[in-house]
């Protein structure tokens, strides 16, 4: 019985212990507040009329002519109901996109001016030709050598319905430190996307961290020269508690001593886990971590739940 009593208390000692050990790994209160605050702005920019929430349709154009409206023998198929049943049709040629609108359709271009012909430039500009018609809003992209047509809804249910983002526990221990090992000089590195289409990426170097122990390092992404280091990642909880296509990360170039820091607190879906029209560059191998990373956004579980 005594013996019984002692393993008793031993037990409860070493809970009490670890649970004190977690108790110091967890964040304190205004570092929690300003992830939440973070997280809260992710959630307004989702949210916008412009946000990966409205996207509605994904159209590759053929070369040639290819109708829209919301009659079922255009090649390009609005929502019903959203538009007239004939509205126009984007011409592809030779590399260039043109747009013409019937004369009983009222489309609007980015600055509110009736559309009747015009060049669509594509969303290789800091500024492509966005047409407007009712709630919609359509662009051409370019992915390689396809051109498409990106259509958004303001009204669309991803953004009506939308009640948030799961998210692991915010723990000050994924907050870690990292050095940049470069790349002299900078190299090109693969980048698949989720059509299949691979682009070549600028890398700078990598992020070298401990975790536990054990090193691990991420390849970053150049954006901007001033702008935050990107990183594609996916690890362990990858295809389980988070989107299988990885996450993406954000992070500060270093200071002048190769020195920065990795918040994998704020680890965020990438859009093709909200929406089915995106074309998000997928984690290249070496970004694979083999450990799991239970911080950040956990998979999206659709627009009536989160």
């Amino acid at each position: 019985m005594r013996r019984s009593f002692i393993l008793c208390l031993f037990t409860l000692i070493v809970l009490t212990a670890a649970c004190s050990r977690e108790q110091k790994r967890a964040s304190d209160p205004d570092y929690v507040a300003q992830i939440d605050a973070w997280h809260q702005q992710r959630v307004a920019e989702l949210k916008r009329p412009d946000g990966w929430l409205t996207l509605a349709g994904l159209f590759w154009l053929k070369e040639g002519e290819n109708r829209f409206g919301c009659d079922s023998d255009n090649d390009i198929v609005l929502p019903a109901g959203k538009a007239l049943k004939h509205v126009g049709s984007f011409f592809l040629t030779n590399g260039r996109v043109y747009v013409a609108i019937l004369p009983f359709a009222m489309v609007k271009n980015e600055d509110s001016v009736r559309v009747t012909h015009q060049e669509m430039i594509s969303d290789t500009s800091s500024t492509p030709t966005r047409l407007s018609l009712g709630t919609l809003t359509c662009f051409v992209i370019k992915r390689g050598e396809r051109f498409g047509v990106r259509l958004r809804d303001r009204e669309h249910e991803n953004r009506r319905l939308f009640k948030g983002i799961q998210r692991y526990p915010v723990l000050d221990k994924w907050r870690v430190a990292a050095t940049l090992v470069p790349y002299e000089p900078i190299k090109k590195i693969s980048i698949t996307n989720a059509i299949g289409a691979v682009s070549e990426q600028n890398c700078p170097g990598a992020l070298a961290f401990s975790m536990d122990g054990k090193s691990y390092q991420l390849d970053v992404l150049l954006e901007g020269e001033e702008e935050p280091f990107f990183v594609i990642m996916a690890d362990e909880t990858s295809g389980g508690d988070t989107y299988g296509g990885g996450r993406f990360l954000y992070v500060e170039q270093p200071d002048s001593t190769g020195r920065t820091s990795i918040d994998f607190n704020k680890a965020i879906n990438p859009p093709c886990a909200f929406t089915a029209y995106a074309t998000c560059p997928l984690p290249p191998p070496q970004n694979r971590l083999p450990m799991a990373v239970t911080a950040g956004e956990k998979r999206y579980q659709g627009p009536s739940g989160h």
